[in-house]
């Protein structure tokens, strides 16, 4: 069976490592682990991780993503398939839909696509509903239309990446995409602004420190990037990749006590 690694499910979904990990650690997504105790991700999981993703993109608060996936996991009959169902944001609350039946994530409370109100002589009558306005375009499909057009059309997907944005300022995915493909293209100095930028609406955003600590070494701000992987450690101590950095340029600043402090943590964390 094909898995998947965190590195392949983020570039994939353009999921933060924070969001992957936080669905881990509340059980509601399961992955295995490989020969280094690395994580491996089923096509299951790449399921429910997308869903996640969505749920994230229409703004709903990470909490109540992680209590209500929970919640329905655990109200679910065992040999009903997860990946059957139709997960959605529906206002401020997430919705389940299975065939014809949708019901509240949280409460279980079975949800309505009409209204209904007693008729004069007695009779039920279905009340068609008003014409709306044509939805929204959502900050999750600009930031998924940005993905498909990087490889081909760089600067189409620059600037739907911040559509992203300006739609949803508070959507992480959209800055740590943004920032990549600019360093990409030597335009590290923008890179830096983006995620600066991002760390403003997310401060507690560890992935942003990570990828600002590397715009910042291309851009030879050695001391800065250190600092900016120190802070990215100090909310995630368990992302392996920030310790080996900051051991390379502890090293390389002549820092001997903390290079090895680092590089033993990281021989640890990549066991």
């Amino acid at each position: 069976m094909e898995t998947y690694t965190l590195s392949g499910i983020q570039s994939m979904l353009g999921l933060s490592r924070a969001v992957i990990t936080g669905l881990i650690a509340a059980g509601f997504v399961t992955p295995s682990r490989g020969k280094r105790r690395e994580y491996r991700f089923s096509f299951q999981d790449v399921v429910l991780l997308r869903t996640a993703h969505r749920l994230q993109a229409a703004q709903i608060p990470p909490r109540k993503i992680l209590r209500s996936l929970q919640r329905l996991k655990a109200t679910l009959p065992e040999e009903l398939p997860l990946t059957g169902l139709r997960i959605a944001a529906v206002g401020n609350d997430i919705a389940v839909r299975e065939g014809d039946t949708q019901w509240a994530a949280d409460s279980g409370q079975m949800l309505i696509d009409f209204e209904v109100k007693p008729a004069a002589a007695g009779n039920v009558s279905v009340l068609a509903r008003e014409p709306q306005a044509a939805p929204v375009e959502p900050a999750s499909a600009w930031f998924d239309r940005a993905v498909e057009l990087e490889s081909a059309r760089p600067r189409d997907a620059e600037a739907a990446y911040r559509e992203a944005i300006r739609r949803a300022p508070d959507y992480v995915d959209p800055y740590l995409n943004l920032g990549v493909l600019l360093c990409d293209t030597r335009r590290c100095r923008e890179a830096v602004e983006v995620y600066i930028e991002g760390l403003k609406h997310a401060p507690e955003e560890a992935l942003l420190y990570f990828n600002l600590a590397i715009a910042l070494e291309d851009l030879q701000r050695t001391d800065e990037a250190l600092a900016c992987y120190e802070a990215c450690m100090r909310l995630a101590p368990a992302m392996a990749d920030a310790h080996y950095n900051a051991a390379r340029l502890h090293e390389q600043l002549g820092h001997a006590t903390q290079a090895i402090r680092h590089y033993s943590e990281y021989r640890r964390l990549s066991r």
